[in-house]
């Protein structure tokens, strides 16, 4: 599958996180509207980080001739969220609450703000 294709998957999964993640933010905790989206923002964000893993780094240096440094963030996804998901099933609210509000800073805003730079599609796009 090409970078291409993949991006456009990508997009069509972290668009939708971007939009439910900052919903969650805002929204009254632990409500069944939480709950339900929560459900649905961690599976997308596995989605999301799982389909960046096949995408090649473009720019800046890489490892492998494959993973650059953006690609850190789908790691640490990988692990967050299954990690959020046992903490809240634990009843550990202080710990799923760190872990899901450091993902969306951390893989949405922050890696999603990195695609905005020089040499990626995004800046391209939009600039």
């Amino acid at each position: 599958m090409s970078n291409i294709t993949l991006m456009y998957l990508h997009l069509a999964t972290v668009i939708p996180c971007f939009i439910i993640g900052t919903m969650l933010l805002v929204i009254k905790k632990g409500t069944k509207i939480h709950v339900n989206f929560g459900r649905i923002y961690m599976v997308l964000m596995l989605i999301t980080a799982t389909i960046t893993l096949f995408m090649q780094a473009e720019v800046g240096p890489t490892i492998f001739n494959h993973f650059g440094w953006i690609h850190s963030f789908s790691f640490l996804t990988i692990y967050t969220v299954p990690t959020a998901y046992i903490a809240i099933k634990k009843g550990n609210i202080k710990v799923h609450k760190r872990k899901m509000i450091l993902l969306y800073f951390g893989a949405i805003i922050i890696a999603g703000g990195f695609t905005f730079v020089p040499g990626r599609y995004m800046h391209s796009l939009f600039f």
